[in-house]
């Protein structure tokens, strides 16, 4: 062989390193996907990962099989993951809406993809075994694995997600597997039993993933007007969620992780009742936190009082604010409220923010989403609450969107047990919105709140009255007995959500 050829045991120990970064890949998409269109994150990273390491495991069992020419099997099985890791997230986002056991299908995907993956590390070991010594052999393999297992870990929420999206990301790891199949297929032609059948393949693989790259965005667009039933006219993947905006004849709707946040049409009364209650009753209004609220229409609605000075709106997803603050249509839904003087928008998490911050506000409004995982289910908890008097003195009132009181009950009266924890006065109250149905909040404070004196009130509301006491009255089949504070060592509140809604769905 030419010297100036790269040996073949660094072009196989360099595969090792393609072969982690891109599995890993694949694993961490089918854990975002998961999340996105599931729900609760870590069961389902948690149960991915457990899959992916087990299906490893029986590819590496099944490798011990495999007989012929090992370069060949190689290549054949690099073409297999390119192919199945690919096409995983371009296919999983059309079955979606269509199949009624999607979850049998999505861990069919890990479980083939760690098949292959599991497969490749002994075949190359058997590759190699007689070109390097067993010591030096194992720990090369091992050591580029790792790296390119790390090079993925970081790469995937820092630069892939943001840039790539959940679909092109597999696609263009996908195209890398085939590519280096492609490179081995000409440069160790001496090597294999059929050359020509394997380059036709992974050149056609190739193509294949290729042209779904090209058009992956039309794709996407497709599946999710599919899934959302309407025409979707913006979308984006941040590193925190999959924001997506759909327009009908009569509204906007956004959706993120394919939640429903909000419909133009009646998100009014979900934030009037939000913000007016603690607004109205509050002694000062001079400062005033919001704690979620990215799309901007609680700041809108505080926007309306003229005594405010100064609102401080903590949203973790910078995408999220960018889009409300820049997109016209989204503005002219928000009153501009984002690019407001008065307003000082902060990209971060909210329960570090809460813990460094020392900073004091009359009115603290709390519009997290739906507790449906445990990341967000931290944000409901007695921790938090206990975190929160930090920005908060004797006379600041304090409100919470506490999801429904019909259809999650026990997540309701949990997160508003929980508040009482803390802060020794609290009011829960709700109302309807047609969008989702009867809609609860929690209002809170360290001085009574039960007397509900109103301060001022302003005329321009489309729904609140300021009559905050029947909006406190609740129904039989909206209460319920024996919940538990939710605690962040226990999360109990994601367990109730979970059931309820689950029961809903």
């Amino acid at each position: 062989m030419d010297k100036k050829r790269i040996p073949l045991e660094l072009l196989l120990l360099f595969s090792v390193f393609v072969i982690a970064t891109c599995g890993l890949i694949y694993e961490l998409v089918a854990g975002a996907l998961a999340s996105y269109l599931l729900g609760d994150s870590v069961k389902q990273f948690s149960f991915i990962i457990g899959v992916y390491l087990f299906s490893m495991g029986v590819g590496s069992y099944l490798a011990k099989f495999i007989k012929g020419n090992l370069i060949d099997k190689f290549i054949e099985i690099e073409v297999l993951v390119g192919i199945i890791g690919g096409i995983s997230s371009v296919v999983l986002f059309i079955l979606f809406n269509t199949l009624a056991h999607f979850e049998v299908v999505l861990y069919l995907f890990v479980f083939f993809t760690g098949c292959l993956v599991g497969v490749e590390i002994p075949l190359l070991m058997n590759i190699l075994k007689d070109r390097i010594g067993f010591k030096d052999l194992i720990s090369n393999v091992f050591a580029f694995d790792y790296i390119g297992a790390l090079l993925a870990s970081i790469l995937f929420p820092l630069v892939l997600i943001p840039n790539l999206g959940i679909v092109k990301t597999p696609l263009f790891f996908g195209l890398i597997n085939i590519s280096i199949a492609i490179f081995l297929c000409f440069y160790l032609k001496n090597e294999l039993s059929k050359p020509f059948s394997l380059r036709t393949k992974s050149i056609g693989a190739f193509v294949l993933l290729l042209g779904l790259f090209i058009f992956s965005d039309k794709i996407l667009s497709y599946s999710e007007e599919k899934l959302y039933g309407e025409n979707v006219v913006y979308t984006k993947s941040s590193p925190y969620q999959r924001i997506v905006l759909t327009r009908n004849n009569k509204e906007f709707r956004l959706y993120l992780n394919n939640n429903l946040q909000f419909s133009s049409n009646d998100e009014y009364r979900y934030h009037e009742a939000l913000v007016h209650p603690a607004m109205s009753m509050a002694k000062k209004i001079d400062n005033v936190l919001i704690l979620g609220g990215g799309d901007g229409f609680a700041a809108r609605e505080v926007l309306k009082y003229k005594e405010v000075k100064n609102i401080v709106l903590v949203d973790l997803d910078g995408e999220m604010t960018n889009f409300f603050r820049t997109n016209e249509t989204m503005c002219q839904l928000n009153q501009h409220s984002l690019s407001n003087e008065k307003v000082k928008v902060i990209n971060k998490d909210a329960y570090i923010w809460v813990k460094e911050n020392k900073q004091k506000f009359n009115v603290v409004i709390i519009d997290f989403p739906d507790p449906s995982n445990y990341s967000l289910g931290k944000l409901y908890s007695l921790q938090f609450y206990k975190e929160l008097e930090r920005v908060t003195t004797q006379d600041t009132k304090i409100v919470v969107q506490t999801t429904s009181p019909y259809f999650a009950p026990k997540s309701f009266w949990c997160i508003e047990k929980t508040i009482h924890q803390i802060f020794p006065f609290t009011s829960a109250y709700h109302t309807y919105v047609p969008s989702f149905g009867e809609w609860g909040f929690s209002m809170a404070s360290f001085e009574p709140v039960d007397n509900h004196k109103i301060y001022r009130r302003i005329s321009n509301l489309k729904f609140y009255d300021y009559n905050f006491l029947q909006m406190a009255y609740f129904s039989k089949d909206m209460k319920t007995e024996t919940i538990e504070v939710n605690r962040l060592d226990n999360q109990i509140l994601v367990r109730y959500f979970d059931e309820e809604w689950g029961k809903v769905q």
